[in-house]
């Protein structure tokens, strides 16, 4: 299967998968995002058919997808398969999050215990980061995908602490690797004293088991020490506690990485505390509505943790994309509907993309298979989608958008590693015009037909399914 048009007006392709060339068959998109969203990345199969198109590349809708050629066997049981392992949703999801965000903000998926089915958050983790996240707070996904992994520690950590434990082994050595190793939570007491005097708290305040908490922390990740500050008051105990803490661990040469927020007024507290804190990290149930308060200029966050509103997708939460018959022993099939939406494109066909002199993408054009390709420099008749007038086009470059990864069980080259992908995607979406890459009211990305395709298309669609056997209505 090549990479989706589906999700709404742009998306990634895939490229990836190993099973025989089902004869004539696409996957379609059928329904855009909800409101004025339409755009999406589509990344495509995560493992399943043959995959054409180079994985992440824009796809823009209302381009079908072009088909693939095989057994006749297999189109019917991929018919449900193929869609349901897209990850498009959450790709998307990260990608409009990582634009709403900007590219300064650190934007962290955190999203395990909301991920759905019991490969979701492997799934979420990988496709988010693809999408334009920095990293993940899923373990296995640094393992088993390579996502870069980050986080902080739990409430469940900091809660399990009395503040009676004794640490096993307390002593933390420089960190230049030379001098004595000193005893970390003897000296996180001693900061105390000097942080509650300069805060204006009692030295009794400060929660003895969020301390312990860190201090433990600490000596494990001296050099990754980030305090999570609203277990118990954020003012009263987390504040002053990580104050200790990181102040004890810059005596011995390391840094602490910052502190992370995970309820009440981000924002607010951001802004409070920010004076104090190199890097102030924020997750509390982030949609794109707080991203953009939290990503406001002058905002004092400049690290973002999101969880259920990437991995769950609550805006557009299914794919409506499906699976279509094109082509059957080398006739084109077409389905006709009274939606234009539904309408298949007929025949095995090629897609390229249309660039001008500067590198900005003109517009997409899908032709038949056997037709000749453009070529850059000569000018191009083609019907745009939704238009009733056919426009010329003169290229200064074209690039084919389909490419063969896989050939009778067998892949043509090594695929490329989730980093370049995500390299690809995130040169892809840069190459869109802001006007197209808006989230609101985006102007939408024009897809064009050859005339030969253009003259199929008008063809089937005037005849009746009587008179052709080439239509259909399924």
């Amino acid at each position: 299967m090549p990479g989706g048009a589906w999700g709404a007006r742009w998306g990634l392709g895939q490229d990836r998968g190993s099973c025989p060339r089902p004869e004539g068959w696409a996957l379609r998109k059928e329904h855009g995002l909800p409101g004025p969203a339409r755009w999406g990345v589509a990344p495509g199969l995560d493992g399943g058919a043959q995959a054409w198109v180079l994985e992440r590349d824009l796809r823009l809708p209302p381009c079908r997808v072009p088909g693939e050629d095989g057994s006749g066997w297999l189109p019917g049981p991929h018919a449900g398969p193929l869609p349901c392992c897209s990850n498009s949703l959450i790709a998307t999801n990260a990608a409009r999050l990582r634009l709403i965000a900007g590219p300064e903000k650190r934007l962290l998926e955190m999203g395990l215990r909301r991920a759905q089915g019991p490969d979701g958050g492997l799934t979420a983790s990988t496709y988010s980061y693809l999408g334009g996240f920095d990293g993940s707070s899923n373990v296995l996904a640094g393992q088993l995908r390579g996502v870069p992994v980050a986080g902080t520690l739990a409430h469940s950590f900091v809660t399990s602490f009395l503040g009676t434990e004794v640490p096993p082994d307390p002593m933390l050595a420089p960190a230049a690797g030379q001098g004595p190793t000193v005893d970390l939570a003897a000296s996180v007491e001693t900061w105390l004293e000097r942080v509650c005097a300069h805060l204006g708290l009692g030295v009794q305040e400060p929660h003895r088991g969020e301390r312990a908490a860190f201090v433990a922390y600490a000596l494990a990740f001296p050099r990754a020490f980030q305090g999570l500050l609203d277990t118990y008051s954020v003012r009263r105990s987390g504040l002053p506690n990580f104050l200790a803490v990181a102040l004890a661990l810059e005596g011995l040469g390391y840094q602490a990485v910052g502190v992370r927020l995970d309820s009440g007024d981000l924002l607010q507290q951001a802004q409070e505390i920010r004076g104090v804190f190199r890097t102030v990290a924020a997750h509390n149930s982030i949609d794109e509505e707080e991203l953009a308060r939290l990503a406001q200029k002058g905002s004092e966050v400049n690290g973002i943790g999101i969880g259920t509103s990437v991995v769950t997708c609550p805006r557009q939460p299914s794919l409506g994309c499906v699976y279509k018959l094109v082509s059957v022993g080398g006739q084109p099939r077409m389905k006709l509907t009274e939606d234009p939406e539904k309408q298949t494109l007929p025949g095995s066909k090629a897609a390229f993309r249309l660039l001008g002199s500067n590198g900005s993408l003109l517009m997409d054009v899908l032709q038949l298979a056997e037709e000749p390709p453009p070529q850059a420099g000569q000018e191009l008749r083609v019907w745009p989608r939704g238009a009733q007038e056919s426009c010329t086009v003169r290229p200064a470059h074209v690039e084919p958008l389909l490419r063969l990864w896989v050939q009778q069980g067998q892949l043509c080259e090594p695929l490329p590693s989730l980093a370049e992908s995500r390299a690809f995607a995130q040169l892809s979406l840069s190459r869109l015009s802001p006007a197209h890459r808006r989230l609101e009211q985006p102007e939408l990305y024009q897809v064009a037909l050859s005339e030969k395709l253009q003259a199929l298309v008008d063809k089937l669609s005037a005849s009746s399914p009587r008179e052709s056997p080439m239509v259909g209505a399924a």
